[in-house]
């Protein structure tokens, strides 16, 4: 196997030759030569003239969609494999402890309440938040039995909750004008994404994804039972904190930006770990670059494929659901 160092860099040449390959793809079709010197002119002084329209669809449109999409599949994807790792659960994915329901109540309020795109996206944010805090508070408070289960329940109890208050303002919604909004939304999609919402997601995803990447190695003690992560160590408790803050900040941020899109944060880190191994030094970094390229190439597909966009909830569904099949029958056939 590739050292973690030189599998990273492959990855990550990979990503940026996608990136640029895919300025060039849409509905106003601009080479590979153009999109390189368009943004060198933006860098160097090499008074090129190009039209408006090709420096805007690049600028204004492009490379923020490709940026959001990788920081959004990275964030997801690493935040799952993180959530995995704690739990000892290869089928944990980020959304187990609430926060994909609560940033979709957070949404669907502020769009029923004529929000603005900001308040939306702050809404969805603090409720994702607010939904993963409410689980591990739930958790707290209950003191006996096995606490990673009582965790895991309290999210699923927290995320039916919101999910239920989703509904039923699905249910009284306009159904002219906010009934769809709110249905798009929940599907997922980058369509609308500019360089202020990049901008928004670059803090929470890139602190985020530090902060895992500098504790990786601790994700492998807990592997282990507690009481042998403890005497290496490690406080079993505090690292789980950690893991799951950060893990929710970037998922919290994610949707808010982009919406709903499933999957990703299970098929993505179960691939990585099936090509690269458990050992989350690499796993870790490796799954926030293919869960970046993934994502980009399903947006791509998603807004070129027909005249209509698609929304990205729709893909990934139809690749993770086979997949995650494909996952159960695999870990049947280890088991036997």
């Amino acid at each position: 196997m590739k050292k973690p160092g030189n599998l990273c860099l492959i990855l990550s040449l990979n990503l940026l030759l996608l990136g640029t390959v895919f300025l060039t793809v849409g509905k106003y079709p601009i080479s590979v030569k153009d999109s390189v010197l368009i943004i060198a002119n933006r860098i160097l002084p090499l008074n090129l003239n190009f039209s408006p329209a090709m420096e805007t669809v690049v600028f204004n449109v492009r490379i923020p969609r490709i940026i959001a999409a990788i920081l959004i599949g990275g964030c997801l994807s690493a935040a799952g494999s993180a959530y995995q790792g704690i739990f000892n659960n290869p089928l944990i994915s980020p959304d187990i402890l609430g926060a994909t329901a609560g940033s979709s109540f957070g949404a669907s309020l502020a769009i029923i309440m004529s929000g603005s795109i900001a308040a939306i996206q702050a809404s969805s944010f603090l409720f994702g938040l607010l939904a993963v805090f409410a689980a591990c508070f739930i958790s707290i408070k209950v003191k006996h039995g096995n606490q990673t289960l009582i965790l895991i329940l309290s999210g699923i109890l927290t995320g039916t909750v919101f999910n239920s208050l989703v509904s039923l303002i699905k249910f009284i919604a306009d159904p002219e004008v906010r009934l769809p909004a709110i249905t798009f939304w929940l599907l997922g999609s980058l369509s609308s994404v500019g360089l202020d919402d990049v901008t928004l997601l670059a803090l929470p995803c890139l602190t985020g994804i530090a902060v895992l990447f500098l504790i990786r190695w601790n994700l492998n003690v807990l592997s282990f039972s507690d009481d042998e992560a403890k005497t290496l160590g490690i406080d079993t408790n505090r690292v789980r904190l950690i893991i799951i803050f950060f893990s929710t900040l970037m998922t919290a941020a994610s949707v808010s930006i982009s919406g709903v899109i499933g999957w990703i944060g299970l098929v993505i880190p179960n691939l990585t770990r099936i090509m690269f191994g458990p050992d989350y030094r690499t796993l870790l970094p490796a799954s926030f670059l293919i869960g970046g390229t993934y994502l980009l190439i399903i947006d791509t597909i998603a807004r070129t494929l027909f005249p209509v966009e698609i929304p990205l909830g729709i893909i990934t569904s139809l690749i993770g659901a086979p997949f995650y099949i494909w996952l159960l029958a695999r870990a049947g056939r280890n088991m036997s």
